[in-house]
């Protein structure tokens, strides 16, 4: 099992626009192989932003690799950086694989 993270720091003020633009696209994760889950989280509220994290879960890092260089998440990320600013920065990546799948020669789902 692979878990693909990205923490993004959204400005208070645009914590809706935020969510809806997650909950409106089309991600087309639903048609990559090996997809497995994604959940938008809304994480804590700071001084100047709240944290959200995309949490998306892959049945190898495999998997994850070939959507990051596939005609769907090229569909699914178009149009991202042109619109009016809703972060603080880049959001950050995290990836983590499973050890105690790994450890045992198995694959988590």
């Amino acid at each position: 099992m692979f878990v693909a993270m990205n923490r993004f720091r959204v400005i208070k003020d645009e914590a809706g626009a935020f969510e809806d633009r997650w909950i409106g696209r089309d991600s087309q994760l639903h048609t990559v192989p090996g997809f497995v889950s994604f959940n938008l989280l809304r994480g804590p509220e700071r001084e100047d932003h709240i944290l959200y994290a995309s949490h998306t879960i892959w049945k190898d890092h495999a998997d994850f690799e070939a959507w990051t260089k596939s005609e769907a998440f090229r569909l699914a990320h178009a149009g991202a950086g042109g619109a009016k600013p809703l972060t603080l920065g880049h959001p950050e990546f995290e990836g983590f694989s499973s050890v105690d799948a790994a450890a045992r020669g198995e694959q988590s789902v």
